[in-house]
Formats: structure tokens, sequence, C-alpha cells
């Protein structure tokens, strides 16, 4: 079962992979995580990307697709998670063309919608644990008033300087721009599947175990 996450940030896409994850034995493939792994890899690709990096240059399709690759040939789970790729159509096309070279299939991609005004509302309230990544949030799962994280007991609390209105906003604008079209694109191809991601995330899990189950 390999599967594209699609939705705004901060609708939950990495709870949900997460989730997958744990419970479907899948494996996540964010375009940052590798990019971090590869420039330390000291591989081939690896230091392709450090020189990339260096120079302060974007990092090519070309690139990422062969990161992909490197994963989906080494590592062995009941499915792929793709977490950030593709953003253009472009790249659609060439994950297509990659998943059949590798005999793979592209099960679903399920989007997660959200309204924008919740939305801010959301994300200017979250935080997450600079140790292992758990996400909290003001409101509706505030930091326990202990100060540890009830995951690994860091006291570190992360907030990014760019979850305010404004800068979520231009965010939120970026991402409709570049992937209106790649929802038609899967629409069009019978993959494409919506899901409610301001429900609760119970919920969104239940949505999107009966996408895959279904």
């Amino acid at each position: 079962m390999n599967i594209i996450l699609l939705g705004p940030p901060g609708a939950g896409k990495g709870t949900q992979a997460r989730h997958l994850v744990e419970k479907r034995n899948m494996i996540q493939l964010s375009t940052g995580d590798m990019l971090r792994e590869a420039k330390n890899s000291g591989s081939e690709m690896g230091n392709r990307v450090a020189e990339v990096m260096a120079r302060g240059d974007l990092v090519t399709d070309e690139i990422v697709i062969g990161l992909i690759k490197e994963k989906i040939a080494s590592e062995k789970s009941s499915g792929f998670i793709f977490d950030g790729f593709p953003r253009t159509l472009k790249q659609a096309d060439a994950l297509d063309s990659l998943l059949r070279e590798c005999e793979k299939t592209l099960n679903f991609v399920i989007e997660m919608k959200v309204d924008d005004d919740a939305l801010v509302s959301r994300i200017t309230g979250r935080s997450s644990c600079g140790t292992c990544g758990e996400v909290f949030h003001d409101v509706t799962n505030p930091w326990p008033s202990s100060g540890e994280c009830p995951k690994c007991s860091s006291k570190e609390i992360v907030r990014r300087a760019d979850d305010n209105e404004e800068s979520l906003r231009q965010r939120l604008m970026e991402y409709y721009k570049k992937t209106s079209s790649l929802i038609g694109y899967y629409y069009a191809k019978g993959d494409h599947v919506a899901v409610n991601g301001l429900a609760s995330v119970e919920e969104v899990q239940k949505s999107i175990a009966a996408v895959l189950d279904g």
C-alpha cells in the first residue's frame, strides 16, 4: 500500500503519517528528512546533496527521485507514505515513472481538507517537543503541567517562528498555488480521496483507515 498525503501546513499530515508508521508498518518518506539524512551519509548521492545545499541551491527533482529510489530499494515495509513530494505535475510524473520502474503502485492520494480560518487558529497555538517531535496545542492538547513531555520526558518546548497568522496565510497561499493542479491530476487518475482534516485526530485516523481498508 503506497499513498501520498496532501494537505496544507498544519493539517496534521505528520501526526497521521506517524500513526500509519506505528500501526501499519509503513515507511514515511519525508523529503526534508531524506535530504538531511543523505547529506550526512557520505554516500555518492549524499555528497551531491551536500554540495548543492552548501551552494545554497535548490535540490533538483532528479536528486530527490534518486533518494526515493534508494529508499524503496533498501527498505522492507508494508508500504510507503510520500510526504512533501510530489509538489508539482513534473514531480508527479517522475514519481509515477519511478513507481512503475520499481514495480510499485500508487494506491491513494489522500487530501486532508481544512477550513483556512480554523487552521490558522489551530496552528498559532501549536508547539512540539524539541526531542521527540510530539505535537501539542495550547487549547486542545496542552503541554503537561509537569513541564515534561509524556512521551520522552524532555522539557524542551519548541514553537516555529513562522507559526503566526501573517506567515501562515502566506504559506497557505503558496500551498494552494502549487497543489491545486496536483489534486486535479490525481482526481483525473481516480487516485484522489478527500478526508476532513479538521476532525479530531482519532476521527481522521478512522477516515484514512476506511480509505485504506475499503
